[in-house]
């Protein structure tokens, strides 16, 4: 009896199948590629901006104790 064939992973750069040296790529080119979009900022994580960027307190907010209710 012979088994299934596993699905075949592709290199998310450019579709081809995997190598197993280079997964989850199909070449140390693809491999580059992806680690030069990182490092130029291509592929970035999404955060959430306070409005506040410099880190003031809003008014009406003041200093809080431990249990979140103000002094």
């Amino acid at each position: 009896m012979t088994r299934p064939k596993p699905p075949t992973a592709t290199c998310p750069i450019c579709n081809r199948p995997t190598v197993d040296a280079y997964r989850p790529f199909c070449s140390r080119r693809c491999a580059d590629i992806d680690l030069s979009r990182w490092l130029s900022g291509a592929y970035a994580i999404p955060v959430a901006e306070d409005d506040d960027e410099d880190g003031a307190m809003s008014e009406g907010e003041g200093p809080k104790d431990q249990s979140g209710r103000p002094h």
